[in-house]
């Protein structure tokens, strides 16, 4: 299976009747293994930032997350395997396995638990399979 087919298939998968507003699967480098149409582009130094917090969970809580030059609040998650981040009504979880970052992107009528369930659920089946 492609990458691409899993960003298609199982991230913006339908969620009650709607889906994610965007999702990439990207390696830890930066370098993007798949994405959706809608997802931003990032700058590298974003992604940075992100690997930083996994490593120095709270690095990114008192500047923000960027991504694709949108800020996002950073949220709960779980050290060093889930950042989650809010904007609005919408916001972002991103899920580290072993070799990439696993991104979704939600607005409403998604709510963060749909978007925690499918981002996390992909992590953790890609960190089952070794990657």
């Amino acid at each position: 299976m492609s990458w691409q087919t899993y960003v298609d298939d199982h991230l913006m998968c339908d969620i009650e009747g709607s889906h994610l507003a965007a999702a990439a699967i990207v390696g830890h480098d930066g370098s993007v293994w798949a994405k959706s149409a809608t997802f931003p582009e990032c700058k590298s130094e974003e992604i940075t930032g992100i690997m930083k917090d996994f490593n120095e969970p709270g690095f990114l809580a008192p500047t923000g997350l960027y991504l694709g030059g949108t800020k996002y609040m950073v949220i709960q998650g779980e050290p060093g395997a889930v950042i989650r981040g809010k904007k609005g009504s919408g916001g972002v979880t991103i899920k580290k396995t072993g070799q990439a970052l696993i991104f979704g992107i939600y607005e409403e009528p998604v709510t963060p638990g749909q978007c925690n369930m499918v981002v996390e659920r992909m992590g953790d089946y890609l960190v089952d399979q070794g990657l």
